[in-house]
């Protein structure tokens, strides 16, 4: 199971790094647009430096046509890493590109994930990870879970390498749905998070036990203290 940050916050990034198993940061043109005019090329290459080389990094193309997006492709490899995850999304001309980029040993994770389909065909053209809209799906009137479930099995059925990336939550039970459909990885906002661990029953239950603890031992007192 692997949980990644939507984000391109650099701060963010920061503070959630030293706080949950962090296996990846993923991004687009629409995240980058909270951070301002910011230097993409750099800002990127900062956020794999507080990451470091064992998480993954999903950069997306920003062209829309094939030869746009294979030239997107090269220049933000070539620019960030060769083991940035491309992000591609799942058109026409996305898969056109995509064949060209994965001949090529690219890193691709297939965005804008729709459909049953359009994740078939990307697992067809050999996507690392294939990244479902799950709330934009139930926007649209389609089972998102159902069709992470169908997913899952087309990838075990074929014997794929690709990972269901999960991604567009609007709350934690949905990631909590995608997950337990079959998705082995989850990308979510920091408010995801927050919402997740700021509950005030944990804190309640926290509470309640430093209290009890404290009546036997004393205030301060911690077990390292014994």
């Amino acid at each position: 199971m692997e949980f990644m940050l939507d984000t391109a916050n650099l701060d963010e990034i920061r503070k959630y790094r030293t706080i949950i198993p962090l296996a990846g940061v993923t991004s687009n043109p629409s995240i980058l647009k909270r951070e301002g005019a910011v230097d993409f090329y750099a800002h990127m290459r900062a956020i794999r430096a507080i990451i470091g080389s064992e998480a993954s990094l999903h950069v997306q193309v920003v062209a829309a046509d094939f030869e746009g997006i294979v030239a997107d492709a090269r220049a933000i490899l070539a620019n960030i890493g060769e083991d940035v995850y491309v992000k591609v999304p799942v058109s026409e001309q996305g898969l056109k590109a995509m064949k060209v980029l994965k001949a090529d040993g690219v890193n691709l994770t297939a965005t804008a994930i729709y459909t049953k389909f359009q994740a078939y065909l990307a697992i067809a053209a050999g996507a690392d990870y294939i990244a479902p809209y799950f709330n934009r799906m139930e926007n649209q009137n389609i089972d998102p879970r159902a069709a992470i479930t169908e997913m899952a099995r087309e990838i075990a059925r074929v014997g794929s390498g690709t990972k269901i990336l999960a991604a567009s939550f609007k709350n934690v039970g949905q990631v909590n749905a995608a997950l337990e459909c079959g998705a082995q990885a989850a990308t979510m906002g920091v408010d995801i998070l927050d919402a997740a661990l700021s509950m005030s029953v944990i804190g309640a239950a926290v509470a309640d036990f430093t209290a009890d603890w404290e009546a036997v031992h004393g205030a301060g007192v911690t077990v390292s203290d014994l």
